[in-house]
């Protein structure tokens, strides 16, 4: 599959418009300049400054094919500290550039430079980058598109044209000053006032009318939207007016197609969807609405999009709405991801651990800690806080890599329990006071180079039982299983599937139920495990995978660049 007119046309005009853009069509390292800085930016009736990769909001995408290099050159130029994410690449013996602040790198300060080597390897679809200090990320990121390799193609026709879109979650106060409260107050964070699809409410705001993302298609024609889910705390239905989905990847892997009228997107993860324009001239919106099983706080309100054919006809005075399930449906989010299967076919093989050196189980929950005279704002005068078999992590001053790297001591733990450390009725109603609390520490999970791993993500109803969207750096996993209620090692495992379970880096935990993943851990490095929903990572629901080097030079991490950003 050649790039096409239409990319080569996108390509050209961000080199046009932004002299940042640098792009090899024909060689196999694609260079980009990133300039993180404040742009004014006018939603919802206000103007203000947010944070911004070259002024872009959502930030450029990068293009490239399976198995490239992209090397991005990040200038911070703005006043606050940043790193860079590339969700969902594995950065093969690479954590060096793999992004989370105190993790893998202490962050690019003010003024400051660095350069990101991004090594793709079995990636193919639709993934993203974005910020990974705090929450930056809310209006710093950008897609990833990842081509076939050359002399292969799709393993579907090739769409007429392709077609990003980002759905992301919008303040009309300051982002980071939302974060501070919170973690101040301990209390939850003040919801977004918008959901955004590519930087735009939608024209259900005023404000955001003229702006309104606008997607035009000629009947009879088939378009492939590369879907990614941007927002900050919440997961979204999102549906085209009349119009079937037909899904074909996901997290950079293809899956058999699944046709459906809805889909519902964790934040982190991605979707390539296939839409025909096959019904009468008109406009249809497509929308995103949030799906929330907890009782927090969240943003109840819809953004939507246009779809519209071209040509002469009679336009309504508004477009088709779509059905969408309603915000709490969790069987309608259930129904849809119990369909995902992996492709593996011959083009697109996959390799599921059918023997496992590693059993590890992990409570995920939401926490409380006591606060002097129950002054603070969480439950009963507590501070909100969340936690990975009952440790909530804590970040260090040093990152941790560098610290394993060097052997530098105190800096993290090697001792987070490969089990939760009581075994109680995680999904009940009602539990003692006493579980609501967590230990804080910074403990890491060391593997051994070429252990296979099944990791049981076991949900609880601690403070408030959610969908919890686990994101693992530097791998995808096998999804082999799933289902409400406590894990039961014994039952449970006799439904797994193991012939073609999803591939995915990023996985919903069901509300008061579990999620089993299976993995070889065969990249060395330092690697971050965590909840996609910001606020229950910025609580401590995060830990952290060590993956020993193994004995050949090929099995060992690569050696540090020379301009990591210094801690101090």
């Amino acid at each position: 599959m050649g790039l096409g007119k239409n990319l080569f046309s996108e390509i050209l005009g961000l080199v046009f418009l932004h002299g940042l853009f640098i792009y090899t069509v024909l060689g196999k390292t694609h260079h980009y300049d990133f300039v993180f800085k404040a742009a004014p930016y006018t939603r919802l009736c206000k103007t203000k400054n947010i944070t911004t990769i070259n002024g872009q909001f959502p930030g450029p995408t990068i293009y490239a094919r399976k198995g490239d290099t992209v090397i991005v050159d990040l200038h911070n130029h703005a006043t606050e500290n940043l790193t860079l994410h590339w969700h969902g690449v594995k950065q093969p013996r690479n954590p060096w550039s793999d992004g989370p602040e105190f993790i893998t790198q202490c962050p690019v300060r003010p003024g400051g430079f660095f350069r990101y080597n991004i090594i793709l390897s079995s990636e193919e679809g639709t993934l993203w980058w974005h910020a990974h200090s705090d929450w930056t990320r809310a209006t710093v990121h950008g897609v990833i598109v990842i081509y076939p390799a050359n002399g292969t193609r799709y393993p579907f026709p090739n769409p007429y044209k392709e077609v990003p879109i980002v759905i992301g979650e919008w303040w009309k106060s300051d982002v980071m000053e939302v974060l501070d409260e919170a973690l101040q107050t301990g209390g939850d964070p003040n919801v977004s006032d918008a959901y955004t699809i590519n930087g735009q409410p939608g024209d259900l705001f005023n404000c955001s009318k003229s702006g309104t993302f606008r997607m035009l298609v000629k009947k009879g024609k088939t378009y492939l939207l590369r879907l990614v889910n941007a927002a900050m705390n919440s997961e979204h239905f999102f549906s085209v007016a009349n119009h079937n989905l037909t899904v074909v990847g996901m997290d950079g892997s293809y899956i058999k197609p699944i046709t459906t009228n809805y889909v519902m997107i964790t934040p982190g993860q991605t979707m390539d969807i296939l839409i025909q324009a096959n019904q009468p001239p008109s406009l249809y919106y497509m929308a995103a609405i949030p799906y929330s099983s907890g009782n927090l706080s969240f943003d109840n309100t819809t953004t939507t999009a246009i779809l519209r054919y071209s040509g002469n006809y009679s336009q309504p005075s508004s477009p088709i709405f779509p059905t969408l399930p309603i915000f709490n449906d969790t069987r309608a989010a259930t129904n849809f991801t119990k369909r995902l299967r992996s492709l593996a076919d011959d083009d697109h093989p996959i390799f599921v651990p059918l023997t496992i050196d590693k059993h590890l189980i992990l409570t995920v929950s939401v926490n409380t800690l006591s606060c002097p005279g129950n002054s603070c704002q969480g439950p009963n005068g507590s501070r909100l806080s969340a936690s990975l078999n009952n440790i909530s992590f804590q970040n260090p001053k040093i990152d941790i890599l560098q610290a394993y790297y060097k052997g530098i001591n105190g800096v993290f733990g090697k001792d987070f329990p490969d089990a939760p450390p009581l075994i109680f009725n995680f999904t009940a109603d009602h539990f003692p006071l006493s579980l609501l609390t967590p230990k804080l520490a910074t403990k890491v999970k060391v593997l051994e180079y070429n252990s296979t791993v099944e990791l049981v993500y076991q949900g609880t109803n601690l403070v408030e039982g959610e969908n919890h969207p686990l994101h693992l750096h530097g791998y995808s996993f096998y999804v082999v299983g799933t289902g409400f209620g406590n894990f039961d090692k014994d039952k449970d495992p006799l439904a797994y599937n193991l012939v073609d379970p999803p591939k995915l880096e990023t996985v919903g935990i069901p509300r008061n139920g579990w999620v089993a993943i299976r993995f070889k851990a065969s990249n060395p490095g330092v690697w971050f495990m965590h909840c996609h929903l910001e606020r229950h990572l910025s609580w401590g629901m995060d830990t952290t995978f060590i993956v020993r080097n193994g004995r050949t030079p090929g099995a060992r991490m690569l050696s540090p660049p020379p301009d990591m950003p210094s801690c101090y």
